[in-house]
């Protein structure tokens, strides 16, 4: 994982001249990341990255263009956040019955830059350099999917009250890689109109987690729901990005961006 000081400077280096940095249910890294993109020229926008638990899956909800010292907004990751620790000690405890082994947890912890935001990320990368899987696709299909032996269900925020948290902060809340949740056309049916109802105005159309088929789609859906497009690299790592900063396609035509009355 990138310093958020590095991520700016590979979206310059990259051509990004509006970039906003969306952590997972943390604003830490808003600050550093603001000031090494006014350095280099770039514009900034405050984001972060929230999950939320809806029809039994996990969405994330990227807020974009919020006050990073919002009080409600704070303390509701923090809410977020705390029930991170004691299921990844779970996971590891499920994962050393399952391989044989003990310390999964210190394992994955190691590769945690931040450990209040341990995740099964960590533990895929802890599992892949101890030669046990050779991807973090073969960790989820075998230990960490749902339904796996270390899977452990999390109850993140509701949709509704991330989406409260970024409007009381200011921000716009978005729909982050439609794309990747697994509900029939109705669940998505009621996923949108739900957000709408709460005060949700964007989703993600061209995303590093989209195909290009994915772009057409969800620009379709867009149109359909009156959403405002966005687009984001879902940028993580140099290891593990589909595609790298800066280097996604435009939005398709016809489309309304959300960042389309900032300036």
């Amino acid at each position: 994982m990138l310093p958020p000081e590095q991520v700016a400077q590979r979206a310059h280096a990259n051509g990004v001249t509006l970039w906003a940095l969306t952590d997972h249910d943390i604003l830490d890294g808003v600050p550093a990341a603001r000031a090494q993109a006014l350095a280099l020229g770039m514009r900034f926008i405050a984001g972060v990255e929230i999950s939320v638990t809806w029809g039994g899956h996990t969405v994330h909800i990227v807020g974009l263009n919020v006050d990073e010292n919002n009080d409600a907004l704070v303390e509701g990751l923090r809410t977020v956040r705390s029930g991170r620790t004691e299921r990844a000690r779970e996971m590891g405890r499920r994962l050393d019955k399952v391989i044989g082994v003990s310390g999964s947890y210190d394992g994955a912890l190691s590769y945690a830059s931040n450990p209040a935001l341990i995740s099964r990320t960590h533990f895929a990368r802890y599992l892949i350099d101890k030669g046990l899987c050779n991807s973090m696709q073969a960790v989820f299909n075998k230990f960490l999917g749902e339904g796996m032996a270390a899977h452990v269900p999390m109850q993140w925020s509701t949709l509704e009250e991330a989406v409260r948290w970024i409007r009381q902060a200011g921000g716009r809340a978005v729909i982050a890689h439609p794309g990747r949740y697994d509900y029939t056309p109705m669940q998505f049916d009621a996923l949108f109109t739900e957000f709408l109802e709460l005060g949700g105005e964007g989703i993600e159309v061209v995303t590093g987690s989209h195909t290009p088929d994915q772009y057409r789609e969800y620009a379709e859906v867009a149109r359909r729901y009156g959403f405002l497009a966005s687009s984001g690299s879902d940028f993580h790592s140099p290891t593990e990005a589909r595609i790298d900063l800066g280097k996604l396609p435009p939005l398709p035509t016809g489309l309304t961006p959300v960042w389309h009355d900032w300036h």
